[in-house]
């Protein structure tokens, strides 16, 4: 236990520090964005980001990974905040939390393992060009000041790595161009302008709406969306950031974490979020490794809010555009290129088709889950494929079965068979075969009941012990069938 506090908290406490800090300072505008998206004020996306970074440091199940209020939250539940106010998003995130919570006891998390490469691949490149495509109003149509302050930030971060990498280049960027800003001033949009930023803390409250049935029937349809898009771009987030650190991650301790998180912040005026690619990218990058980078990222949010609030005001957008742009330059699976060129056509299809879904709904979630149907849709079409081989003497026949039988492949195992043979021994050999659902062992009872009807003498043998069993118990056969 003391080792585990050691490894998860204690190691190289310097640079997760320094990589909570850069997070910090990312956080800001990420989150008073994601509250005008929302509706709200741009307190209930700052008070969320504290919140649920600091909590989930504890219990989450992915150190160094990044969780506060998203866009894919905010997006949600525009017409919950338009049509009934501030609580009842409170409350919806109070629900969402809860929702989340029994779906981590569920072990939601083994869902990981049927999401496919190729829809992994669409969503980072989809949250690649998000990014990217979100960082364009504070950099377009400003002023050439705008543009100086982006390049400078660029050039700082591309090349600064290469001689010095103690502190991380973006905060760098942050600290030297903000200085020279507030030194020189300039023409360029900044964090205060996004909105007012509160000195002060959160505070505990119940949300004011009525404990009704009704307003759980208002909440409820928010509550499991906002619960099921955050646990897929958590659950997503956190394999990426696995493969990024060569560590394994508990997904459902994360599922139960992010719901511990969120049913709190619910009571502390936060709206609901989920873990953040692209500045989790950015805590990986830095060098963090820890859950102390993620505890810090959420405290020194706060702490700047509070302290250095008239300083944070006052840093230029394209500072922080300019790193997000890198951001998602870096999230960008460039290989997915040669992916396309070589993987077969329905995987580039599926990891097309994810990022257009994404990119078209603004919903992570949608993408991922249509990208996943279609690649089992294509799996089951690969595999449907059954061969019927015959071989005839004076007597007897017999069919030798070949492949996977289930609801696909049904038709074209039929098709196959010449059904007008009379008055013989008929022999269906499932050696190669095997029978997987109800409608496998409706399609044998069926070929069985069309030779016999023409007087022929049906023998089934070499079924598996699965294929067997389940024909005992759904089919209409005899015993004197299967030898």
């Amino acid at each position: 236990m003391v080792e585990k506090f050691k490894r998860e908290w204690l190691t190289d406490p310097g640079t997760n520090i320094m990589a909570g800090l850069v997070v910090a300072l990312a956080l800001i505008p990420e989150a008073i964005a994601f509250s005008i998206i929302a509706g709200v004020d741009p307190m209930v996306g700052l008070y969320a980001s504290f919140l649920i970074a600091v909590i989930i440091s504890f219990v989450g199940g992915r150190p160094a990974m990044i969780s506060a209020a998203t866009g894919a939250i905010a997006l949600l539940v525009v017409p919950l905040v338009s049509e009934y106010g501030v609580d009842y998003l409170l409350a919806a995130t109070i629900l969402m939390g809860v929702i989340q919570i029994i779906l981590g006891i569920l072990k939601v998390g083994k869902l990981m393992k049927f999401i496919p490469n190729s829809v992994m691949i669409g969503f980072v490149n989809a949250l690649a060009i998000m990014i990217f495509m979100s960082q364009l109003e504070h950099i377009f149509g400003i002023s050439i000041d705008t543009y100086i302050y982006l390049i400078a930030t660029l050039l700082i971060l591309y090349i600064l790595p290469r001689f010095f990498k103690k502190i991380p280049a973006p905060l760098i960027a942050i600290v030297v161009l903000t200085g020279i800003y507030i030194a020189f001033g300039s023409n360029v949009g900044t964090v205060g302008d996004l909105g007012t930023i509160e000195r002060s803390l959160p505070s505990f409250f119940i949300p004011d709406v009525p404990f009704t049935m009704e307003t759980l029937m208002i909440i409820l349809p928010f509550s499991l969306s906002m619960a099921v898009v955050g646990l897929v771009e958590t659950l997503l987030t956190a394999r990426i950031v696995d493969n990024a650190t060569d560590t394994y991650s508990s997904k459902n301790r994360e599922s139960r974490g992010q719901g511990i998180a969120n049913f709190i912040t619910g009571f502390f005026g936060g709206m609901g979020g989920c873990a953040m690619i692209g500045q989790s990218v950015i805590n990986v990058r830095s060098g963090a490794t820890t859950r102390l980078s993620t505890f810090t990222a959420g405290v020194v949010l706060m702490f700047m809010i509070i302290v250095l609030g008239n300083w944070v005001v006052q840093i230029p957008m394209p500072i922080l555009a300019g790193i997000m742009v890198m951001v998602s330059i870096g999230t960008f699976d460039w290989g997915s290129f040669r992916f396309m060129a070589k993987a077969p056509r329905t995987d580039a299809f599926v990891m097309v088709l994810t990022v257009l879904i994404v990119l078209v709904t603004d919903n992570l979630a949608i993408g991922v889950i249509a990208g996943v149907i279609f690649s089992a849709l294509f799996f089951a079409t690969k595999i449907s494929k059954v061969d019927v081989h015959f071989e005839e003497t004076a007597d007897a026949i017999t069919l030798r079965f070949i492949g996977q039988i289930f609801f696909a492949s049904i038709d074209t195992t039929i098709e196959q068979i010449e059904f007008k043979k009379y008055d013989k021994d008929i022999h269906l050999d499932f050696g190669g075969a095997h029978l997987w659902d109800d409608s496998a062992v409706d399609a044998v009872d069926t070929i069985v009941r069309k030779f016999e009807e023409k007087g022929n003498a049906v023998y089934i043998s070499r079924m598996n012990t699965d294929s067997r069993k389940i024909v005992k118990e759904l089919g209409q056969l005899n015993e004197q069938h299967l030898t």
